[in-house]
């Protein structure tokens, strides 16, 4: 009798699995990703297209921010750490924060710059600064997706920038943004923070819910052309969280308000769990991440945002906003030097050889 009801178990879960993708949507299939969690207990509430490749754009950082946090609790870096933008580094494209060659912080700084500010000079001084090389770094980046069972993912850089190997889906971004949250709760202070000050340059955080969704805790936003408007949101109210994951949205109002919508929806109780659990999602193996660029930077444009104006008018004059008025925020200042490019600057200890490139 217990290898007869051990055997039915199985064999439901296996049929479970295989009509996740039915169950999932209840709808037909959409152009863009959306996914919801609990992030406390991993219970999928919503999912559209979850395992769909896609450019991640800058929530990357979030990948490069995880591998930096493992780096300081194993005391390969501190916090103190010098970090000094190389030519590779300012070599970079879509700069925004006044820097140049030789222009050093401190890795807590450059933390700031980089989950905040989304700067991706200092994404890559960041990688170089950890791993000895842009390229070590990138390894790494690609191990701990393997090892968090992140398997749609693979990163060729630290900032999120167009490479055609660079993708991810939004259930790899939720284990992501979840590992992140629950591993470095000290650290959750980057992610709050909404605009940093770089020697008087002024770096706002594109993640508009920190100001204006109560209970929102962070924790990134992207933007490609090839990808669209990206952002990971997690918030927290009466002591639970929930996750957003919103990939390929055609303009920040649109992200922004549906983020909170579904946010909210959760919250209420208005979205009940599915019967999957994060990891039992499917990701889209051998599929081609979506390009957006015909759809969002070309002559094409405008009549694609109307459509999507006409699915999602939230926050449109004349319309409900699941947005409210913006608070104060956070601001961290930073404070930069200079040094030779050719001065010794301390580099961590050497670390083998990641087992996944």
């Amino acid at each position: 009798m217990v290898q007869t009801t051990s055997f039915t178990r199985v064999c439901a879960r296996r049929i479970a699995l295989a009509l996740l993708p039915l169950l999932l949507t209840g709808a037909p299939a959409r152009a863009t990703p959306a996914l919801v969690v609990d992030a406390d207990t991993l219970q999928v509430l919503h999912s559209e297209d979850a395992g769909h490749l896609w450019y991640p754009a800058s929530t990357t950082k979030l990948m490069t921010a995880f591998v930096v946090f493992e780096s300081l609790r194993a005391g390969r870096v501190t916090l103190d750490s010098t970090v000094v933008l190389s030519r590779n580094a300012m070599n970079q494209r879509f700069l925004n924060a006044g820097l140049r060659v030789g222009s050093a912080m401190t890795l807590e700084d450059a933390l700031f710059a980089v989950i905040v500010g989304s700067t991706n000079d200092v994404a890559v001084a960041v990688a170089e600064t950890v791993a000895g090389s842009e390229a070590a770094f990138v390894g790494m980046m690609n191990d701990a997706a393997a090892r968090l069972g992140m398997t749609a993912s693979h990163f060729a850089n630290p900032n999120g920038l167009f490479d055609r190997e660079h993708r991810s889906s939004a259930r790899d971004l939720a284990i992501l943004g979840i590992a992140v949250a629950r591993r470095f709760p000290d650290y959750q202070r980057f992610f709050r923070t909404t605009r940093v000050v770089i020697d008087g340059k002024e770096v706002e955080s594109h993640n508009e819910l920190l100001t204006r969704f109560p209970g929102a805790i962070g924790m990134k936003t992207g933007f490609l052309c090839a990808s669209g408007q990206n952002i990971v949101a997690l918030a927290e109210r009466q002591g639970r969280q929930v996750m957003v994951v919103m990939l390929g949205a055609t303009t920040e109002r649109e992200r922004n308000e549906r983020a909170a919508q579904f946010l909210t929806q959760a919250f209420a109780g208005e979205l009940q769990p599915v019967g999957a659990v994060l990891s039992d999602l499917p990701n889209d193996a051998g599929t081609q991440p979506e390009d957006m660029r015909m759809k969002l930077c070309s002559d094409r444009t405008a009549a694609y945002e109307s459509t999507r104006e006409a699915m999602y008018p939230m926050g449109l004059p004349g319309q409900t906003s699941y947005l409210g008025p913006a608070g104060q925020g956070e601001t961290r200042a930073i404070r930069t030097w200079s040094v030779s490019v050719t001065e010794t600057v301390p580099v961590p200890i050497p670390v083998p050889r990641p087992s996944h490139m």
